[in-house]
């Protein structure tokens, strides 16, 4: 911990970050001060004289990167970029990493979970439970049906996985040319409509950035099968908000599981909340003390690479924000 005569660089810690975790931190760079910033005020007063900051996206604003001129390394403890991305951050000469990969087991555990619960009704069962009424019905089964995942990264490979040991045929869609285990086939961003019709699960897990935004509108979701689900579990925007609740209202698809939205938090009146075929959970996919471990791992893992000169892990592109 810093005190007032401490003269050594400074770690600067902003967030959910226990008295264990501080110490852990703190034992990987006995050579720098690590102080953990109480509020907003004592964080924008600090970063002026911090070498390292590692805080939530939403706690990185441009007021603050101002002050921050001396920075050499931004960590941001979610995985994805989005919410801090503005320009000043994208011109700041910080490294800039993230957690990527802390969430990617329990966002494919409830991938899986929205995946089970679409395809036999769940909420049939649940409503059924809360009227004690006993109703038997014919409901679906994972095996042999083709999942379709947007997005390859870590969530999205550990998704493939669980995925093919359900034995289901599992189709990808990414940037790169990699196939990870358990995709049987690969496709590219002009192949998505091709893609869509095959599939009986259609699950994002791609994030959120400029290439992204939109993907899945009007024209994509008439390519899907009548009978199909949406799953989103990443970030809202990727598919087009009103395309998804036309299609959902329509019958181009047969339902969604929605943990991440467009607008978040989901307002009290959005019609998602009253569709029948809709299961929506508030963005929480990950709200492990497990996934913020990892993420803490993830940052202690870089900072021993940052005081050693090494080149640090999970970068951010700015140009893609990912």
């Amino acid at each position: 911990m810093s005190t007032p005569t401490d003269v050594r660089p400074l770690v600067l810690l902003a967030g959910p970050v226990t008295a264990d975790q501080l110490d852990q931190i703190a034992a990987v760079a006995p050579g720098r001060r690590v102080h953990l910033a109480g509020d907003t005020d004592e964080l924008t007063a600090l970063v002026g004289e911090a070498e390292v900051l590692a805080a939530p996206a939403e706690q990185v604003p441009p007021a603050l990167l101002r002050k921050g001129s001396g920075l050499r390394w931004i960590h941001l403890w979610a995985a994805g970029a989005d919410a801090a991305l503005s320009p000043e951050l994208v011109e700041h000469p910080a490294a800039l990493t993230s957690s990527k990969g802390h969430g990617a087991v329990p966002l494919a555990e409830h991938s899986m979970m929205l995946m089970l619960m679409l395809n036999r009704d769940a909420p049939r069962w649940l409503r059924a439970q809360s009227e004690r009424r006993w109703e038997q019905f014919a409901h679906g089964e994972l095996m042999g049906r083709t999942v379709g995942i947007i997005g390859l990264g870590n969530s999205g490979a550990d998704l493939a996985r669980k995925a093919k040991a359900f034995h289901m045929t599992v189709l990808g869609m990414r940037r790169g040319s990699a196939k990870p285990e358990g995709v049987d086939e690969l496709f590219t961003r002009d192949r998505l409509g091709e893609m869509l019709e095959r599939c009986d699960v259609v699950v994002v897990t791609a994030p959120r950035t400029p290439e992204t935004v939109g993907m899945l509108g009007e024209a994509e979701f008439r390519r899907m099968k009548p009978g199909a689900h949406f799953i989103c579990i990443s970030r809202g925007g990727v598919a087009d908000d009103d395309a998804l609740l036309t299609a959902l209202r329509e019958g181009w698809i047969a339902g969604a599981g929605i943990d991440a939205h467009g607008v978040e938090p989901l307002p009290p009146d959005s019609p998602f909340w009253d569709l029948p075929n809709v299961i929506l959970t508030p963005h929480n996919g990950t709200s492990r003390a497990e996934t913020r471990q990892r993420g803490v791992d993830v940052f202690c893992a870089n900072l021993a690479r940052h005081l050693d000169g090494r080149p640090l892990t999970n970068e951010i592109d700015r140009s893609t924000g990912y």
